[in-house]
């Protein structure tokens, strides 16, 4: 009996790692443009394009479903999310509620090692700007990462798996917006800068200050991808 029960639990763990490698790719297609916005996601053109099995696929589907990368249409069918400036907006407001609660709790609890994960980050992220000069403006996954884990690491401290697993999903969700937006930057010096007003005020453990300017920060997307409208 033992070794039935093995066998059915590498199965299972099989289709996991599957259905996990479908999500993998779908997420970096979508984020990347190379799947547009709204469209359709046929099994049968996936399977070909991915070489792995539709069941698989449906399931990794499924679970981004719950990311807000894609929606469900009609049975068991799936398109990719549309984007919007209520759909941004929506976003930036679920991101502004969790990552100032992270950050406070981060700012109340991080430790020596904490700091200097911020300051990692952000000369990770500066060298890389030094290093590729205007190209950090074409928003490449691998800029990208880098931004991710500065932000990523002001929150590290907050003692939430949950919190920094949202801050996650919503920072992803609104790669395609920020992509946009780094086209309207202006030079990476500038960029550098705002990140390090920002940590500076974390590592001053000034927690009003730090939050208004996490929360001002947080809406430059919406704000450069959608101007408010003159004089309205």
């Amino acid at each position: 009996m033992a070794p039935a029960v093995q066998s059915g639990s590498g199965e299972a763990s099989g289709s996991d790692t599957l259905s996990e490698r479908a999500a993998s790719l779908v997420e970096r297609d979508i984020i990347a443009g190379n799947l547009a916005p709204g469209a359709r996601l046929g099994i049968v053109d996936l399977v070909q394009r991915y070489d792995i099995g539709a069941t698989p696929l449906r399931e990794g589907l499924s679970r981004l479903i719950s990311r807000g990368l894609i929606v469900g249409i009609g049975q068991r069918g799936f398109r990719v999310a549309d984007v919007s400036r209520e759909d941004l907006k929506d976003i930036t407001q679920m991101r502004t509620v969790v990552e100032i609660e992270a950050l406070r709790l981060a700012m109340g609890q991080g430790d020596d090692a904490w700091e200097a994960g911020i300051v990692s980050a952000l000369h990770q992220m500066r060298r890389h700007i030094q290093r590729t000069g205007d190209r950090f403006r074409e928003g490449a996954p691998e800029f990208d990462a880098l931004h991710k884990g500065f932000h990523t690491a002001l929150l590290a401290d907050c003692g939430s798996r949950r919190l920094l697993q949202a801050h996650s999903d919503l920072y992803d969700q609104a790669y395609r917006y920020r992509r946009v937006m780094m086209r309207s930057l202006g030079s990476g010096e500038d960029f550098v800068a705002a990140h390090q007003d920002l940590a500076d005020l974390v590592l001053a453990r000034d927690v009003d200050a730090a939050q208004a300017r996490l929360r001002s920060h947080l809406g430059s997307t919406l704000n450069y991808v959608y101007p408010p409208a003159k004089g309205g």
